[in-house]
């Protein structure tokens, strides 16, 4: 996709400052892989041969990425591009030719192309892949974690009911309703090369095995996933530092020289297993995902495959490296 210099990038090009909103589109645009994402949407794409020319396929995963970055709904979205001159750029909209943004319906549609097919999934493991064949994934350990992602839990609709794909769990004193995403991180980068989603009522250490690399020899957990070896039936030996709960072993121990002896090797685990609260941080805080987007899972995975991906160019991106 070309995009055309117009005499409001001339006027634009004068201001002293660009926004950090600027900042962060010129930093994802760079680094994204728009035609290895191009070519994988594109089998699935509508030809144009009948009816109304399509869109560009680049130019809707560019509009589908500021609506996933930014939060915002269809109309939303469409609504920001024509009000912002970073989101007008980022998309490569140019007024004075007579373009236009895609309506809200189409970009609808397009998600939904998305989410048919399964395409997410594979934008996020080309990431992955792409990551690891440029060097900046390492193998051989893993770290294994999950999030609570919230969902309504209000019946105040026509059916009178929640979401039945979503279900209550609790964490410590309090209770959560919605899903769980599942992550498996390189321990030595942090990049996510594996991600599951369920509901938030099944558990962690049931999940883990499918976010087990073949190479991975040593696996990072916090307490919750104790016992993991048990389920994991791939054969392949490794060698599982799990944090335990300290109250654990200081019953063991009591408060001597074993005691603080095994609290320091606690300590170096949870040093490298730290690593996936960056992305959390940045799928949570950065992209603002603490709620669900949409109804059922399959589509909120699709939702989460692409944060989970960007986390992993926002991270390659900040850490001043060059993954495309």
């Amino acid at each position: 996709m070309t995009k055309q210099y117009s005499f409001t990038d001339m006027e634009y090009s004068q201001r002293r400052r660009k926004t950090k909103r600027e900042e962060f589109l010129e930093m994802m645009d760079k680094i994204l892989p728009w035609g290895e994402w191009e070519e994988i949407v594109k089998p699935y794409y509508p030809e144009g041969k009948r009816g109304r020319k399509p869109q560009e396929i680049e130019r809707m995963l560019r509009m589908l990425m500021l609506q996933t970055w930014f939060t915002l709904s269809d109309e939303g979205v469409e609504d920001a591009i024509y009000d912002s001159y970073a989101m007008k750029q980022f998309t490569g909209i140019n007024f004075a030719d007579g373009e236009q943004v895609p309506d809200a319906t189409t970009l609808c549609k397009f998600r939904k192309l998305l989410n048919d097919n399964g395409l997410q999934k594979k934008m996020f493991a080309q990431i992955s892949e792409l990551l690891s064949a440029k060097g900046k994934m390492m193998h051989g350990g893993t770290i294994v974690d999950a999030t609570i992602v919230e969902a309504p839990d209000s019946r105040k609709n026509a059916k009178k009911e929640t979401d039945p794909e979503m279900h209550s769990v609790k964490k410590y004193t309090q209770w959560y309703f919605g899903m769980r995403a599942h992550i498996g991180a390189d321990a030595g980068t942090g990049y996510v090369h594996h991600l599951s989603v369920t509901a938030a009522n099944v558990a962690e250490v049931k999940v883990a095995p499918e976010l087990l690399r073949a190479d991975d020899k040593v696996v990072y957990g916090d307490a919750g996933y104790l016992k993991m070896e048990d389920y994991v039936q791939d054969g392949i030996e490794r060698d599982y530092r799990i944090n335990r709960q300290l109250g654990t072993f200081k019953r063991h121990y009591g408060s001597g020289l074993g005691f603080e002896v095994e609290k320091q090797i606690e300590t170096r685990k949870s040093s490298v297993r730290s690593k996936v609260e960056y992305v959390f941080h940045i799928v949570k805080d950065i992209f603002k995902w603490r709620k669900v987007r949409y109804k059922g899972l399959a589509k909120n995975s699709g939702h989460a495959h692409l944060l989970f991906a960007s986390a992993n160019l926002y991270m390659c991106a900040a850490s001043g490296g060059i993954c495309g």
